[in-house]
Protein backbone atom coordinates (compact mmCIF):
# COMPACT_ATOMS: atom_id res chain seq x y z
CA UNK A 1 0.00 0.00 0.00
CA UNK A 2 1.66 3.36 -1.25
CA UNK A 3 1.40 5.86 1.52
CA UNK A 4 0.38 9.68 -0.37
CA UNK A 5 2.71 12.26 1.31
CA UNK A 6 1.23 15.33 2.45
CA UNK A 7 1.61 18.41 0.04
CA UNK A 8 1.64 22.05 1.10
CA UNK A 9 -1.02 23.39 -1.46
CA UNK A 10 -0.61 27.10 -0.49
CA UNK A 11 2.02 29.39 1.04
CA UNK A 12 0.60 32.80 3.29
CA UNK A 13 2.93 35.54 1.75
CA UNK A 14 2.61 38.37 4.57
CA UNK A 15 3.40 36.12 7.53
CA UNK A 16 5.88 34.11 5.63
CA UNK A 17 7.82 37.27 4.27
CA UNK A 18 7.76 38.25 8.19
CA UNK A 19 9.38 35.31 9.49
CA UNK A 20 11.84 35.32 6.67
CA UNK A 21 12.33 38.93 7.88
CA UNK A 22 13.72 37.69 11.03
CA UNK A 23 15.94 34.86 9.22
CA UNK A 24 17.54 37.52 7.89
CA UNK A 25 18.43 39.89 10.62
CA UNK A 26 19.83 37.18 12.21
CA UNK A 27 22.06 36.07 8.56
CA UNK A 28 22.81 40.06 8.85
CA UNK A 29 23.56 39.89 12.75
CA UNK A 30 26.37 37.31 12.09
CA UNK A 31 27.69 39.07 8.87
CA UNK A 32 28.21 41.96 11.34
CA UNK A 33 30.14 40.30 13.83
CA UNK A 34 32.09 38.14 11.90
CA UNK A 35 34.07 41.77 11.13
CA UNK A 36 35.24 42.29 14.22
CA UNK A 37 35.97 45.31 16.08
CA UNK A 38 37.06 48.68 15.49
CA UNK A 39 35.11 49.13 12.20
CA UNK A 40 32.50 51.70 12.35
CA UNK A 41 29.95 52.79 10.12
CA UNK A 42 27.06 55.65 9.45
CA UNK A 43 23.92 54.84 11.04
CA UNK A 44 21.59 57.93 10.59
CA UNK A 45 18.07 56.40 12.21
CA UNK A 46 19.61 56.32 15.26
CA UNK A 47 20.51 59.29 18.29
CA UNK A 48 24.08 59.28 16.85
CA UNK A 49 25.94 58.44 13.16
CA UNK A 50 29.06 56.26 14.28
CA UNK A 51 28.28 52.63 15.80
CA UNK A 52 29.75 49.68 16.37
CA UNK A 53 29.38 46.44 13.87
CA UNK A 54 29.22 44.37 17.87
CA UNK A 55 26.70 46.62 18.99
CA UNK A 56 24.77 46.62 15.01
CA UNK A 57 24.90 42.99 15.32
CA UNK A 58 23.37 43.12 18.52
CA UNK A 59 20.87 45.49 17.37
CA UNK A 60 19.61 43.42 14.27
CA UNK A 61 18.51 40.78 16.81
CA UNK A 62 16.71 42.80 18.50
CA UNK A 63 14.83 43.72 15.18
CA UNK A 64 14.77 40.05 14.47
CA UNK A 65 12.78 39.83 17.93
CA UNK A 66 10.15 42.44 16.40
CA UNK A 67 9.41 40.35 13.21
CA UNK A 68 9.23 36.93 15.33
CA UNK A 69 6.56 38.65 17.42
CA UNK A 70 4.65 40.08 14.53
CA UNK A 71 4.84 37.09 12.02
CA UNK A 72 2.32 35.04 14.80
CA UNK A 73 0.30 38.38 15.37
CA UNK A 74 -0.10 38.48 11.79
CA UNK A 75 -0.73 34.81 10.48
CA UNK A 76 -4.21 35.34 13.07
CA UNK A 77 -5.07 38.43 12.23
CA UNK A 78 -5.53 37.25 8.82
CA UNK A 79 -6.58 34.01 9.68
CA UNK A 80 -3.64 31.90 7.93
CA UNK A 81 -1.67 30.42 10.49
CA UNK A 82 -0.43 27.03 9.76
CA UNK A 83 2.12 24.35 10.41
CA UNK A 84 4.00 25.55 8.26
CA UNK A 85 4.55 28.99 9.36
CA UNK A 86 5.48 27.58 12.93
CA UNK A 87 8.11 25.05 11.52
CA UNK A 88 9.39 28.38 9.66
CA UNK A 89 9.08 30.46 12.53
CA UNK A 90 11.24 27.67 14.70
CA UNK A 91 14.21 27.24 11.73
CA UNK A 92 14.56 31.42 11.83
CA UNK A 93 14.67 31.76 15.10
CA UNK A 94 17.80 28.86 15.40
CA UNK A 95 19.45 31.22 13.18
CA UNK A 96 18.54 34.32 14.75
CA UNK A 97 18.44 33.67 18.67
CA UNK A 98 20.74 30.96 18.62
CA UNK A 99 23.76 31.44 15.96
CA UNK A 100 23.77 34.55 16.13
CA UNK A 101 24.32 35.61 19.49
CA UNK A 102 26.62 32.43 20.92
CA UNK A 103 28.32 33.44 17.48
CA UNK A 104 28.49 37.54 18.63
CA UNK A 105 29.65 36.68 22.23
CA UNK A 106 32.44 34.74 21.05
CA UNK A 107 33.37 37.30 18.83
CA UNK A 108 33.22 40.01 21.23
CA UNK A 109 35.34 37.92 23.90
CA UNK A 110 38.29 36.61 21.70
CA UNK A 111 38.74 39.32 19.35
CA UNK A 112 37.47 42.88 21.02
CA UNK A 113 38.36 42.52 24.20
CA UNK A 114 41.96 40.72 24.05
CA UNK A 115 41.10 36.76 25.58
CA UNK A 116 44.78 37.25 26.51
CA UNK A 117 44.36 40.63 28.49
CA UNK A 118 41.09 39.18 29.44
CA UNK A 119 42.85 36.06 31.30
CA UNK A 120 45.61 37.53 32.60
CA UNK A 121 43.80 40.28 34.21
CA UNK A 122 40.86 38.08 35.74
CA UNK A 123 43.02 34.57 36.86
CA UNK A 124 46.83 35.78 37.79
CA UNK A 125 48.38 38.56 39.19
CA UNK A 126 50.81 40.56 36.40
CA UNK A 127 54.11 38.78 38.35
CA UNK A 128 52.82 35.84 38.43
CA UNK A 129 51.89 36.10 34.88
CA UNK A 130 55.64 37.50 33.80
CA UNK A 131 57.43 34.65 36.37
CA UNK A 132 56.09 31.64 33.71
CA UNK A 133 55.42 32.70 30.87
CA UNK A 134 55.33 29.24 29.43
CA UNK A 135 51.96 28.81 30.88
CA UNK A 136 50.10 31.88 29.11
CA UNK A 137 49.55 30.57 25.65
CA UNK A 138 48.17 27.15 27.24
CA UNK A 139 45.85 29.56 29.58
CA UNK A 140 44.70 31.25 26.53
CA UNK A 141 44.00 28.65 24.54
CA UNK A 142 42.36 27.19 27.57
CA UNK A 143 39.83 30.14 27.73
CA UNK A 144 39.21 30.31 24.31
CA UNK A 145 38.23 26.25 23.95
CA UNK A 146 36.05 27.35 27.00
CA UNK A 147 34.24 30.36 25.02
CA UNK A 148 33.41 28.27 22.48
CA UNK A 149 32.16 25.51 24.64
CA UNK A 150 29.70 28.19 25.64
CA UNK A 151 28.72 29.54 22.61
CA UNK A 152 27.84 25.81 21.42
CA UNK A 153 26.22 24.87 24.32
CA UNK A 154 23.81 27.89 24.09
CA UNK A 155 22.94 26.95 20.00
CA UNK A 156 22.10 23.16 21.51
CA UNK A 157 20.46 24.37 24.03
CA UNK A 158 18.11 26.53 21.79
CA UNK A 159 17.78 23.58 19.25
CA UNK A 160 16.70 21.33 22.50
CA UNK A 161 13.96 24.72 23.40
CA UNK A 162 12.42 25.25 20.07
CA UNK A 163 12.11 21.59 19.61
CA UNK A 164 10.50 20.97 22.79
CA UNK A 165 7.94 24.27 21.95
CA UNK A 166 7.06 22.43 19.16
CA UNK A 167 6.10 19.17 20.62
CA UNK A 168 4.12 20.66 23.11
CA UNK A 169 2.98 23.44 21.66
CA UNK A 170 -1.00 23.76 21.56
CA UNK A 171 -2.89 25.38 18.78
CA UNK A 172 -5.59 26.85 20.68
CA UNK A 173 -4.83 30.95 21.83
CA UNK A 174 -6.13 30.04 25.28
CA UNK A 175 -2.82 27.90 26.40
CA UNK A 176 -0.11 30.26 24.60
CA UNK A 177 -0.24 32.62 28.22
CA UNK A 178 2.91 31.19 29.18
CA UNK A 179 6.08 29.85 28.36
CA UNK A 180 8.05 26.81 29.43
CA UNK A 181 11.51 27.81 29.96
CA UNK A 182 12.99 30.95 29.34
CA UNK A 183 12.01 31.80 24.80
CA UNK A 184 14.88 32.04 22.52
CA UNK A 185 14.03 35.06 21.57
CA UNK A 186 14.20 36.32 25.58
CA UNK A 187 17.41 34.56 26.13
CA UNK A 188 18.70 36.25 22.54
CA UNK A 189 17.90 39.55 24.28
CA UNK A 190 19.71 38.89 27.28
CA UNK A 191 22.61 37.98 25.80
CA UNK A 192 22.60 41.15 22.81
CA UNK A 193 21.57 43.78 25.49
CA UNK A 194 24.28 43.39 27.23
CA UNK A 195 26.56 43.81 24.04
CA UNK A 196 24.75 46.54 23.45
CA UNK A 197 25.22 48.07 26.40
CA UNK A 198 29.03 47.10 26.43
CA UNK A 199 29.94 48.32 22.97
CA UNK A 200 27.29 51.49 22.77
CA UNK A 201 26.60 53.19 26.25
CA UNK A 202 29.92 52.31 28.07
CA UNK A 203 31.97 53.60 24.97
CA UNK A 204 29.93 56.98 24.78
CA UNK A 205 30.41 57.87 28.61
CA UNK A 206 34.27 56.46 28.34
CA UNK A 207 35.25 60.25 27.60
CA UNK A 208 33.12 61.40 30.89
CA UNK A 209 33.89 58.82 33.07
CA UNK A 210 36.97 57.08 32.13
CA UNK A 211 37.87 54.95 35.61
CA UNK A 212 33.74 54.48 35.92
CA UNK A 213 33.81 52.70 32.47
CA UNK A 214 36.67 51.19 32.19
CA UNK A 215 35.84 49.09 35.20
CA UNK A 216 32.11 48.47 34.04
CA UNK A 217 33.85 47.38 30.46
CA UNK A 218 35.35 44.86 32.85
CA UNK A 219 32.39 43.90 34.45
CA UNK A 220 30.29 43.14 31.61
CA UNK A 221 33.26 41.70 29.60
CA UNK A 222 33.59 38.81 32.08
CA UNK A 223 29.98 38.69 32.58
CA UNK A 224 29.25 37.43 28.95
CA UNK A 225 29.65 33.97 28.99
CA UNK A 226 28.43 33.20 32.13
CA UNK A 227 25.16 34.96 30.75
CA UNK A 228 25.31 32.52 27.77
CA UNK A 229 26.03 29.99 29.95
CA UNK A 230 22.95 30.91 32.31
CA UNK A 231 20.43 31.58 29.02
CA UNK A 232 20.89 28.21 28.35
CA UNK A 233 20.44 26.66 30.92
CA UNK A 234 16.94 28.52 31.96
CA UNK A 235 15.96 27.63 28.32
CA UNK A 236 16.17 23.89 28.78
CA UNK A 237 14.44 24.11 32.59
CA UNK A 238 10.45 23.72 33.60
CA UNK A 239 10.35 27.29 34.95
CA UNK A 240 6.82 30.06 33.44
CA UNK A 241 7.31 32.54 31.76
CA UNK A 242 4.32 35.06 30.55
CA UNK A 243 3.80 35.61 26.63
CA UNK A 244 4.18 38.86 26.78
CA UNK A 245 2.86 39.71 23.08
CA UNK A 246 -0.05 37.69 23.92
CA UNK A 247 -0.90 39.23 27.05
CA UNK A 248 -0.38 42.81 25.47
CA UNK A 249 -2.10 42.16 22.08
CA UNK A 250 -5.24 39.79 22.66
CA UNK A 251 -6.74 41.32 25.83
CA UNK A 252 -8.06 44.90 27.13
CA UNK A 253 -5.99 46.72 29.33
CA UNK A 254 -6.92 49.26 31.95
CA UNK A 255 -5.23 52.86 31.94
CA UNK A 256 -2.83 52.29 34.42
CA UNK A 257 -0.97 49.64 32.11
CA UNK A 258 -1.53 51.67 29.57
CA UNK A 259 0.33 54.07 30.69
CA UNK A 260 3.24 51.87 32.06
CA UNK A 261 3.45 50.70 28.49
CA UNK A 262 3.65 54.23 27.14
CA UNK A 263 6.31 55.33 29.62
CA UNK A 264 8.09 52.13 29.01
CA UNK A 265 8.37 53.63 25.24
CA UNK A 266 9.52 56.68 26.18
CA UNK A 267 12.04 55.39 28.04
CA UNK A 268 13.65 53.25 25.48
CA UNK A 269 13.64 56.29 22.85
CA UNK A 270 15.35 58.52 25.55
CA UNK A 271 18.11 55.70 26.12
CA UNK A 272 17.46 52.38 23.88
CA UNK A 273 20.69 50.71 25.71
CA UNK A 274 19.52 51.10 28.96
CA UNK A 275 15.65 50.07 28.09
CA UNK A 276 16.56 46.72 26.41
CA UNK A 277 19.22 45.98 29.12
CA UNK A 278 16.78 46.18 32.12
CA UNK A 279 13.97 45.16 30.09
CA UNK A 280 15.42 41.79 29.18
CA UNK A 281 17.36 41.05 32.31
CA UNK A 282 14.40 41.57 34.40
CA UNK A 283 12.41 39.54 32.31
CA UNK A 284 14.17 36.57 32.88
CA UNK A 285 15.52 37.00 36.64
CA UNK A 286 11.46 37.49 37.15
CA UNK A 287 10.76 34.22 35.95
CA UNK A 288 14.14 32.45 38.06
CA UNK A 289 13.40 34.38 41.04
CA UNK A 290 9.55 33.50 40.97
CA UNK A 291 9.64 30.45 41.07
CA UNK A 292 12.56 29.97 43.49
CA UNK A 293 9.88 31.55 45.92
CA UNK A 294 7.10 29.71 44.49
CA UNK A 295 9.46 26.22 44.89
CA UNK A 296 10.44 27.54 48.99
CA UNK A 297 6.51 28.34 49.81
CA UNK A 298 5.50 24.83 48.08
CA UNK A 299 8.22 22.78 50.25
CA UNK A 300 7.55 24.81 53.59
CA UNK A 301 3.32 24.29 53.29
CA UNK A 302 4.12 20.75 52.55
CA UNK A 303 6.71 20.41 55.45
CA UNK A 304 3.53 22.05 57.83
CA UNK A 305 1.40 19.78 56.17
CA UNK A 306 3.36 16.68 57.49
CA UNK A 307 3.83 18.13 60.93
CA UNK A 308 0.12 18.72 61.39
CA UNK A 309 -0.21 15.00 59.73
CA UNK A 310 2.13 13.96 62.52
CA UNK A 311 0.37 15.98 65.39
CA UNK A 312 -3.10 14.71 64.02
CA UNK A 313 -1.59 10.81 64.16
CA UNK A 314 -0.29 11.22 67.60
Amino acid sequence: MVRKRKRLKYIAVLPTAVTLMNALCGFLSIVYASRGPGIYMEVFLLRKQGISLFAMSGFFILIAMIADVMDGQVARWSGSASSFGGQLDSLSDVISFGVAPAFLMYKVMVAHFGLENAVRKFFFPVSLWEAFPQVSPRLVQLAGRWMLFIAIFYVLCVVIRLARFNVENDTDLSHHQNFIGLPSPAAAGVVSSLIIFQEDFIHDIADRFPEFSSSLMDITSWLLPFTVFSCGILMVTRIRYPHVANRLFRKKKNFVKVLLVFFVFLFAIWNIELAVLLGFWGFALMGFFRSMYTGIVRALSRSRAKEQEKTVNS
